[in-house]
């Protein structure tokens, strides 16, 4: 393959992906596995703080395991296969060590809410909706359906980067496949916003009525929502964003509110931290966070994380998640190519000191 051009190399890893058809549930646990091992470093571990996110996510799955019998939910749900994993003891909420505003699930077990996010929300109420949205993605299949997605794209780009070789011909065929390859990808995505979007207003539904069922409030379902508004992070159109706007949403939430049944109310239960509860277990989290070693390995998960898409929380691409895939490209890149590795724009990633010989002279 010396004189294979660059566009071929994607293009057989993507008939490679395709052949195994559709994500399926294991291939996805996987993946998910294989990255919260690589975030591990990253992790709050503290017993009191990790009990109580788990807490909130075990009232949450208990009754999205309920309205599972009632046969609620998307196609994607009911028709995915066996869905008892969704609700087994496996499932996992994470609350991970970053200054990010976010919150995301890689589809399997596990699920994470990032620190910055934590000692925003004012209430338990504001956490556990937040949490909700992120199970509604693992029961909706949300990660499966993004990879399937990516997959069209890839098979699309990789199509335009053929013709871009054809017509560039010998000599500039290489440069056009290319060009091409770029321009796929970049439509492809623009085009899957529309279903990015859909997935993050489904996940909102799914998550209001896990919430709503499992005692919290609905009334303060949204209120995370208004925090981020009021902060000044709903400044992006929607066409232009994969996410649906945050006041849309907020007026999505008020309205599932007034079409709750009469009997709602009955679901009410007191939440697992009260107030006072709430604010000592974010000052602990704080302290855990501060005192956890800043080094090469804690700040290469914090890089990950801040390349990760900001997944249900802004509703658009930061200027540090785009420096931070950069530097994880550019990392990529020279690793290859066994050169030594440049920061890239916003790389905080701490560099090893470089050992001098000790200075004999007296």
């Amino acid at each position: 393959m010396r004189n294979t051009p660059a566009f071929i190399v994607p293009s057989l890893l993507l008939i490679g992906l395709l052949a195994g058809g559709c994500a399926t549930d294991k291939a996805v646990i996987g993946q998910a596995d294989q990255m919260n091992s690589q975030l591990k470093p990253a992790l709050v571990n503290d017993p009191e703080v990790s009990s109580y996110f788990q807490k909130i996510g075990e009232r949450v799955i208990g009754s999205a395991k309920e309205l599972d019998k009632q046969g609620f939910g998307p196609k994607t749900h009911k028709e995915g296969g066996d869905n008892s994993w969704m609700f087994g003891s496996n499932m996992q909420f994470h609350l991970v060590n970053s200054k990010t505003v976010n919150a995301f699930t890689t589809g399997g077990d596990h699920m994470y809410v990032y620190n910055a996010l934590f000692q925003m929300c004012k209430n338990e109420d504001e956490l556990a909706a937040v949490m909700s949205h992120e199970y509604g993605h693992v029961y909706a299949r949300h990660v499966a359906k993004g990879i399937n997605r990516q997959y069209a794209a890839l098979a699309g780009a990789a199509a335009l980067a053929g013709a871009g070789y054809v017509a560039g011909g010998k000599e500039h065929g290489g440069e056009y496949a290319g060009l091409g390859f770029a321009g796929g990808q970049a439509a492809g995505s623009f085009l899957n916003m529309g279903f990015t979007r859909q997935d993050e207003a489904q996940a909102d539904h799914l998550g209001f009525n896990f919430y709503t069922h499992a005692g919290w409030d609905p009334n303060h379902f949204a209120d995370f929502f208004r925090d981020m508004i009021a902060a000044g992070y709903d400044k992006t159109p929607a066409i232009a964003s994969d996410h649906p706007t945050l006041a849309s949403r907020v007026e999505t939430a008020d309205k599932e509110v007034k079409q709750l049944p009469p009997n709602a109310a009955q679901w009410r239960r007191p939440p697992i931290a009260d107030e006072n509860e709430f604010k000592r277990l974010q000052a602990r989290a704080n302290q855990i966070a501060r005192t956890t070693p800043d080094d090469t390995k804690l700040a290469n998960s914090q890089q990950l994380l801040q390349a990760l898409p900001r997944s249900c929380i802004i509703p658009y691409t930061t200027q540090d998640e785009i420096q931070a895939r950069q530097a994880i490209q550019q990392k990529a890149q020279a690793a290859q190519q066994g050169q030594p590795v440049q920061p890239a724009p916003g790389d905080t990633t701490p560099k090893k000191k470089k050992k001098h010989p000790a200075n004999t002279e007296s």
